[in-house]
């Protein structure tokens, strides 16, 4: 009881701010070390519970914050993030984070520790799921990115999406430091809340890790992938006699994969600029590629149809017209200037069916649902990223594939060529700058896997607003009781 008092005193509280601000900053961002996020809630929940409401308040606040910063060089110097976006990236999630404290320690304290429990990872939730709906980034800030390499925990996407992972984490926290609090009060309590948390846990990560141990079965496909950072490659290369250059030097590539067994061959995003209805040389080059070696090419570039501009990949198979995908989910300040693309591009082939869609597309759930609703086997992914974020971003792709059911084949410029099984696995991946021209061959299943989030989508989210709305409604109407008055 003693200790539990303790930690209201103002060293331990600038203590545990300190502890739960390094726990953010390693366990997020760019190269998450993903054991630590788990723990980097549970110092603030705990001095939260034993001091002032106002500390406990500006505590988490600042934690949050001073923790986020480890990604202020990727918005700010990276993608040159306005004032405004990045007050909306570092000081909003704090507030929230603060709020969210605020919320579970006036619960425990009233004697609600079971809403408590929910309510927490819940708020967290809802505010993940009020950025994807609202935000031009998606998924992009989800906590559920820091486990990607957590595999077992990662299959919980493919029942509740990134929702389910995000709420785990922070379940986590708040059952021990409940359980905590109440020890010496109602030791039988405590167990249960603790017993209630961990064992959740437990039963999600059996769960991932049975489903890890029975892959789907179905036939493989051997992909190639081709990506070049030389600093003359790195640039949209301009329409018609550049392309060209770029387009042949990539082409004695295509035809090694192609000679080593290669079936789908996938170059980057915006290798150069097209002007319809000028692409007769690209596509007679490319399509004889396809038509020689009985294979398909995906290629990204620029579509100029004026007065309109498409971020594009165009798609070449054996004897077939060129078919084409436009870029869905365009990443602004750099494309503003482009149209979006509103159909997806199904590929039928022997033994499944085969979709399309360019880097950021792949950072929103609902495109990958429509496409595992069409029940895709293999997803091709022409991309470029910004050599800092080849392994956050050029990854979150990963859980696409465990939501959806499908295999990946990602190859980006500044990035990573990356092929990934519809477990999160990775099967095989090379830097994009090892290199002059850097290529991958890989054998993956090309099979679709039926999940319940293609059959149920956002349902979780959608739990996690009503179980807040509840929560809040209830502290609103909710006097102080007797409960209350006895709180330390």
């Amino acid at each position: 009881m003693a200790l539990a008092a303790n930690l209201g005193r103002r060293p331990l509280r600038l203590a545990a701010m300190a502890l739960s601000a390094v726990l953010v900053w390693f366990g997020t961002g760019l190269e998450p070390l993903w054991p630590l996020l788990w723990f980097a809630p549970l110092p603030i929940l705990l001095v939260a519970l034993n001091g002032p409401a106002a500390s406990a308040y500006l505590l988490a606040g600042c934690a949050w914050l001073l923790g986020s910063l480890n990604m202020w060089q990727y918005f700010h110097g990276v993608l040159r993030a306005p004032f405004f976006v990045l007050a909306e990236v570092f000081i909003g999630p704090s507030l929230i984070f603060a709020a969210a404290v605020l919320l579970f320690r006036a619960l425990v304290r009233r004697g609600y520790p079971w809403l408590a429990l929910l309510s927490f990872p819940a708020m967290w939730v809802v505010f993940e799921y009020t950025v994807n709906i609202s935000s031009p980034h998606g998924t992009a800030v989800s906590l559920s990115y820091s486990q990607l390499k957590f595999l077992p925990l990662l299959q919980l996407a493919s029942v509740t999406g990134p929702w389910g992972i995000t709420f785990v984490l922070f379940l986590f926290s708040a059952s021990i430091a409940i359980s905590f609090f109440l020890w010496f009060k109602d030791h039988a309590r405590a167990v249960r809340i603790l017993g209630a948390g961990v064992g959740a846990i437990v039963l999600v990560l059996v769960f991932g890790t049975v489903r890890l141990l029975f892959p789907s079965e179905g036939t493989t496909v051997r992909v190639g992938l081709i990506a070049s950072d030389e600093p003359e490659n790195l640039d949209v290369a301009d329409d018609g006699a550049p392309t060209m250059r770029l387009l042949q030097d990539y082409a004695s590539n295509i035809e090694h994969l192609a000679a080593r067994g290669a079936k789908v061959i996938v170059l980057p995003e915006k290798l150069g600029v097209v002007v319809r209805p000028e692409a007769g040389r690209m596509d007679s080059l490319l399509q004889g590629l396809a038509d020689k070696y009985d294979l398909s090419i995906i290629v990204g570039v620029i579509e100029v149809s004026p007065p309109l501009k498409f971020n594009q990949a165009r798609i070449y198979s054996p004897r077939m017209p060129v078919f084409t995908y436009d870029k869905h989910h365009l990443l602004p300040p750099f494309e503003s200037k482009l149209k979006p693309g509103v159909a997806l591009t199904l590929l039928p082939h022997q033994s499944s069916t085969w979709g399309v869609a360019i880097c950021k597309d792949m950072d929103f759930t609902p495109l990958s649902r429509e496409y595992g609703t069409a029940q895709i086997g293999l997803m091709i992914v022409p991309a470029w990223d910004f050599n800092v974020d080849r392994i956050w971003h050029g990854h979150i792709a990963l859980m696409r594939g465990v939501e959806s059911g499908f295999s990946i084949a990602r190859a980006a410029k500044q990035g990573y060529l990356t092929v990934s099984d519809n477990r999160g696995r990775v099967i095989a991946e090379s830097r994009s700058d090892s290199g002059p021209f850097v290529t991958l061959l890989a054998d993956v299943r090309e099979v679709h896997d039926k999940t319940f989030y293609i059959l149920a989508g956002d349902w979780f989210a959608w739990v996690a607003v009503a179980t807040l709305a509840a929560t809040l409604i209830f502290v609103f109407l909710e006097r102080p009781t007797q409960k209350a008055s006895q709180a330390p």
